[in-house]
């Protein structure tokens, strides 16, 4: 099979950052198997564009913007449908067997709990280590933003977890990687 130049660029672009897109997805979605599909989804997207993209200045920026918006969709999406579920099942809360107590946090619950916005800053910061700049960049929102959404990000994790070991439970994710 002959592969013009377009269609090896984009394979190349793909081999290198698919893994990276796909893990983005799942530290925003919190789904492992669902991040496989939001990667794929954004990098048919970005292929369609491909003829422009492939001229762009940051190519990854975008995938990374696809990606944080169909990440978004999908929890509106999920989130509607549990609305749509507890109005159908709603029923009193049944008792537990005991206490509900959490010996430890986990960092990815923790992050599902920041508002989006926070938590694409938080993980592309920290998780993805990418400058303001570039963070700002892959959501189109100004550096500003970033810097102060990381930030109050950044203090709820703390917040919720106890500690300030949530950086660093992201950076050792971006690590062990």
């Amino acid at each position: 099979m002959v592969l013009d130049d377009a269609s090896a660029e984009f394979h190349d672009f793909f081999e290198r950052h698919y893994a990276e897109l796909a893990r983005f997805a799942h530290l925003l979605t919190g789904e492992a198997d669902g991040a496989d599909d939001l990667a794929a989804d954004a990098l048919i997207a970005l292929w369609q564009r491909w003829d422009r993209l492939r001229r762009a200045e940051y190519p990854l920026a975008y995938a990374r913007g696809v990606v944080a918006n169909l990440a978004r969709s999908r929890i509106r999406s999920a989130v509607r449908e549990r609305r749509r579920i507890a109005l159908f099942w709603s029923r009193g809360a049944e008792p537990s067997g005991g206490p509900d107590v959490a010996a430890v946090v986990d960092v990815r619950t923790a992050l599902a709990r920041l508002p989006f916005r926070k938590r694409t800053c938080v993980v592309l910061r920290h998780a993805f280590d990418l400058s303001e700049k570039d963070t700002a960049l892959a959501l189109g929102i100004s550096v500003g933003t970033v810097k102060s959404q990381t930030s109050k990000g950044m203090a709820e994790l703390e917040r919720m977890l106890g500690t300030t070991a949530a950086a660093g439970e992201l950076l050792a994710g971006r690590r062990s990687r």
